[in-house]
């Protein structure tokens, strides 16, 4: 299993997302504790779907790229008489 790490800013800027998500849409409140497992677990499960998902789109734009420059180098080609 992949075992993503996120800063310490980041990770409590989410659990505070996750706490204000079940405040406001199911009218619960999650303590701290709570929201940071809830966090964990969803990071754990949802996570490599994500990552790999990311490197798919960077994989794909990658090859767009190198083909658009190849394209621009066969233009830069001098003709030979």
């Amino acid at each position: 299993m992949m075992n993503i790490r996120l800063p310490k800013e980041h990770k409590e800027q989410l659990i505070e997302r996750v706490q204000q998500y079940f405040y406001e849409e199911r009218s619960e409140e999650l303590g701290r504790l709570a929201a940071e497992q809830m966090l964990d677990f969803f990071i754990s499960q949802a996570g490599p779907f994500i990552y790999n998902q990311a490197v798919a789109d960077s994989r794909q734009l990658v090859t767009e790229r190198f083909a658009a420059m190849e394209d621009d180098l066969y233009t830069l080609e001098k003709p030979i008489r």
